[in-house]
């Protein structure tokens, strides 16, 4: 069942993403997650929701292959400034931190779901005609 809105469909995936990362198990005393996987799993969900919505205002996807984060940031950057600023930020956060890494801090995961929640934001603020409001 494919949405026709891609940012309804992004924001499913930052949904899917804090399911996911539940399964790690928070230890409070520690203030780390107990298992990578899950903060894997969920930062690299996290970075494909954020790639749809990313691709609803980019265009990014011509030519052959798949694009680049290089294309996604000269695309961001000639389409506005802030979102090249987020780019960097959730790429580094959710895609090399959360996803690569697998990182346990709370912290960094956390900001990388408000990264998440920002670029999704930003995406459909920027869309053409913004016929689509802003969730916060």
């Amino acid at each position: 069942m494919e949405q026709s809105n891609p940012f309804d469909e992004a924001r499913r995936y930052m949904a899917n993403a804090q399911e996911i990362i539940e399964k790690s198990k928070y230890d409070p005393e520690t203030k780390l997650f107990k298992d990578k996987k899950y903060v894997r799993i969920a930062g690299d969900t996290l970075w494909k929701g954020c790639l749809i919505a990313l691709d609803a205002v980019l265009n990014v996807r011509q030519g052959k292959g798949r694009p680049s984060i290089e294309k996604y940031k000269k695309a961001a950057a000639q389409r506005d400034g802030k979102l090249l600023q987020l780019v960097n930020s959730g790429y580094e956060t959710m895609h090399l931190h959360m996803g690569y890494d697998g990182t346990k801090n709370k912290k960094t995961c956390e900001g990388g779901f408000e990264l998440a929640n920002s670029i999704i934001n930003l995406c459909a603020k920027l869309y053409p005609g913004n016929p689509i409001t802003c969730a916060s």
